[in-house]
């Protein structure tokens, strides 16, 4: 994550993955964030407004640019929702300037590269407060947005190269573990029976790692949507996959042997 800003019905991100797996991702964020929302304001449906937008960018030529234009949204408002953009705590751009502490999944450093200055905060801090430059806004501005920005030669390149990264694509995703393939592969190493995995322990503070294992496994590295890894873990409800994550998270913090398991399974699942 390079850039972002939450607004009042929409975000903006700037992200960068190895993999072709924006569409996995952004449907557990919003799937997930939306959850945890309606369950917190015990409100129902939708939170944010029609399907997201991807744009592949030229980085290198346009990053500086786009970082500017989502840092500087809560002012291009109709009716602006801070004073000055530094007092708007929704958005990357107060890590940028060195207000906040910067979270380690934050990475500043392209645009900063980009930016070339000695006094990067100050010296950013004036770049967005010039206001977006004409181009980015013509993008932005028009009704149906191109799914590309970047220069003539960028684009002309990742046209001609689509049907090759189109195959690469679809052969890498070919490999990806099944749901079967992780749980039997998560009992055999733990030693446990299988269907010790699929079904949860009763009682409160049970304990069932090889199923938390088995559950995050199929999350990060099966292509089977949250609905479908519930059903086969017979959960009632998406939510439970995140929280068994999140149990084994805050478990493999304290005990390193169960955090080499993991990396371990992890490494021999996607050889």
């Amino acid at each position: 994550i390079m850039a972002y800003c939450l607004m009042g019905n929409h975000y903006h991100l700037f992200v960068k993955t190895p993999l072709a797996n924006l569409d996995r991702c952004m449907r557990h964020i919003n799937g997930i964030y939306t959850q945890r929302y309606n369950k917190l304001r015990k409100t129902d449906g939708s939170l944010f407004r029609g399907r997201y937008q991807s744009i592949l960018v030229e980085a290198d030529a346009y990053g500086l640019q786009l970082s500017r234009y989502i840092h500087r949204n809560p002012v291009e408002t109709k009716r602006a929702l801070v004073e000055k953009l530094e007092d708007y705590p929704w958005s990357s751009y107060p890590a940028y300037l060195n207000k906040v502490s910067n979270p380690d999944w934050l990475q500043r450093d392209l645009i900063f590269d980009l930016l070339g200055a000695k006094q990067r905060y100050m010296a950013y801090a004036r770049y967005v407060e010039s206001g977006t430059d004409a181009e980015t806004e013509s993008f932005y501005s028009k009704t149906r947005q191109a799914a590309i920005l970047g220069k003539e030669l960028f684009i002309e390149q990742i046209k001609e190269e689509h049907d090759e990264k189109k195959h690469l694509i679809d052969r890498y995703q070919g490999n990806f573990p099944s749901i079967e393939k992780i749980i039997v592969t998560v009992a055999e190493d733990f030693d446990v029976d299988i269907q010790e995995i699929r079904q949860s322990r009763r009682g409160r503070g049970s304990r069932n790692i090889p199923r938390w294992v088995a559950l995050y496994l199929c999350r990060e590295l099966s292509q089977a949507t949250l609905s479908r890894i519930s059903g086969e873990f017979g959960l009632t409800h998406i939510s439970g996959v995140s929280q068994a994550v999140y149990k084994l998270q805050r478990y493999r913090d304290k005990n390193a042997l169960i955090d080499k398991s993991v990396k371990r399974l992890y490494q021999c699942l996607t050889p």
